[in-house]
């Protein structure tokens, strides 16, 4: 199995896609859903929510918590103003691997 290199604004872009998608997700969902490794990307999620992209918030779960994200409005305003042109502009490729 080939796994494509991905750049980290395209990561970016695909949490906040699948959050808005989905209005919020569970952190092994968001994980999962965009292809993510939790170990490889967190930093990656972590420094969107410290940028205010992103929200995370816990949600009492029996005697668990779950860890729960959602995008915020400064994160729609990112992805509409700059990252959708930078993929417009540099569009994704399997051949693109520079």
């Amino acid at each position: 199995m080939v796994h494509e290199y991905r750049d980290r604004i395209y990561i970016r872009k695909d949490v906040i896609l699948k959050l808005s998608e989905y209005g919020e997700l569970n952190q092994s969902k968001l994980i999962s859903y965009c292809g993510l490794n939790n170990v490889k990307h967190k930093e990656i999620i972590d420094g969107m929510v410290e940028r205010g992209l992103i929200t995370r918030f816990e949600e009492p779960w029996g005697n668990k918590t779950i860890i729960k994200y959602k995008v915020s409005g400064k994160g729609m305003e990112i992805l509409r103003e700059i990252l959708e042109p930078y993929e417009t502009l540099f569009p994704r490729s399997g051949k693109d691997k520079s």
